[in-house]
């Protein structure tokens, strides 16, 4: 049964509760995180993914949409919010927050989800602490077919709102494992899968490089790369010409210019 309610003051326990998902621990205690804007919540829907609560402005243009996902929520025994958009901002932590956000159930993340043969190409992140990054390497997954985005050691959080954000929408279309490297060296290796990362070390050229299915593309952290007992696990290292005085890619742009290589050559 629908349960549908306004909220007029800030001070209200639910504005403190939702906007408290802005905050890692909170999430985690929860288990739930938030999303927002009409774009990113029916992407959401069209994966299967119906928001627990629907947090709707009372300024919100009519939407055909909208309506849908009004209607789903309503059907799916979710809670409705109606509130007014100064209140929204608070709880998104926008100045400009969109009519309406969704907060969502957080997935299964563990590596005993993923089906390795559900694709041919895997992202990998290591250590990346940009929630922008790992927003826009969820993009890119989406982007090139990727089954998803496996994040080693100590990653942003993927349900923040920023990397939430930042996937405009790929943190529904994209599986997302979390896992130490202790723990996914050895998964990877109780199967197929080809480790690929880029490296100056025993690199091959990346245009011309023998990638093979399931091919699982790494990437390091922002401003160390990969550790090198990483690299050397590896069964593929590849480099990419750097022409100017940069000596790296942003690691977001290093897995999209890879990651396009390898469906290429596949």
């Amino acid at each position: 049964m629908e349960m549908r309610r306004q909220i007029t003051g800030f001070s209200n326990p639910t504005v403190k509760a939702l906007r408290q998902l802005r905050d890692k621990k909170h999430r985690k205690r929860e288990g739930k995180f938030l999303a927002e804007g009409l774009r990113l919540l029916t992407d959401a829907r069209e994966c299967g993914h119906i928001p627990e609560v629907l947090v709707l402005a009372t300024t919100r243009d009519p939407h055909p949409l909208l309506a849908e996902l009004e209607a789903e929520v309503a059907a799916a025994g979710g809670e409705i919010i109606e509130t007014a958009p100064d209140i929204l901002s608070k709880i998104t932590g926008k100045d400009n927050p969109q009519a309406v956000a969704g907060v969502f159930a957080e997935f299964d993340t563990s590596l005993a989800s993923l089906d390795r043969s559900a694709a041919d190409i895997w992202l990998v992140g290591q250590a990346v602490r940009d929630p922008g990054n790992l927003g826009t390497m969820l993009r890119t997954g989406d982007a090139i077919g990727a089954g998803g985005l496996i994040l080693i050691d100590d990653c942003a959080d993927p349900f923040s709102v920023e990397a939430v954000r930042a996937s405009m929408g790929a943190v529904f279309t994209q599986t997302i494992a979390q896992a130490s490297w202790d723990e996914f060296h050895p998964w990877l290796r109780s199967g197929a899968g080809q480790l690929v990362a880029a490296s100056l070390r025993d690199a091959q050229p990346y245009r011309s490089a023998p990638y093979t299915a399931p091919c699982f593309v790494m990437v390091g952290n922002e401003s160390r790369g990969l550790p090198e007992d990483y690299e050397l696990a590896c069964d593929l290292r590849v480099t990419m010409p750097m022409k100017g005085r940069a000596d790296s890619l942003n690691a977001a742009v290093a897995a999209a210019v890879l990651g396009y290589e390898v469906l290429a050559g596949l």
